[in-house]
C-alpha cells in the first residue's frame, strides 16, 4: 500500500491563499487560490481534503491551467489526485470560476471519499 507521503502527483504548493474552508464529516477541506507551485503544473485552484488528525491531504481536486494555445488557452483541466491515481476528468473554461470549481470539486470529493451522507459545512 502506498502511504500518504508517497502520493506521486501531489501538488507541490509553495504559496497559496485560502479562499474557502469546509468541514465534511471527518474531513477538513481547503480551497486554495493564487497558487505558486514547485512542480510543472500551473494551478488556478486546488481543493485539498485532509482527514481529521492527519497532516497531509489524502485527496485533491485541481483546476490546472492548460498549455494549449488559442481558445483552449483559457480552459482549465479538472484533475483528481489521490494515493492510487491522478486523472484528468474534464477540460473547460468553467473550472477557472471559483464557484463552479468549488461546486464540482466538492461533489467529486464527496463521491470519491464516500461522504454522501455527510453535510457540507462552509466555514470560510
Amino acid at each position: 500500500m502506498i502511504g500518504e507521503d508517497q502520493m506521486q502527483d501531489r501538488p507541490m504548493i509553495k504559496t497559496a491563499i485560502p479562499k474557502r474552508r469546509y468541514q465534511i464529516g471527518d474531513f477538513g477541506v481547503s480551497l486554495l487560490g493564487e497558487i505558486e507551485s514547485g512542480d510543472a503544473h500551473s494551478y488556478r485552484f486546488i481543493l485539498a481534503f485532509v482527514r481529521d488528525g492527519q497532516s497531509q491531504p489524502s485527496f485533491y481536486v485541481c483546476a490546472e491551467q492548460g498549455s494549449s494555445t488559442g481558445a483552449e488557452q483559457e480552459a482549465f483541466g479538472l484533475r483528481v489526485i489521490n494515493e492510487v491515481m491522478s486523472e484528468l476528468m474534464e477540460t473547460s473554461t468553467k473550472w477557472g470560476d471559483l464557484d463552479s470549481f468549488a461546486e464540482q470539486g466538492l461533489k467529486l470529493g464527496v463521491q470519491a471519499l464516500g461522504l454522501q451522507r455527510e453535510q457540507i459545512l462552509r466555514l470560510l
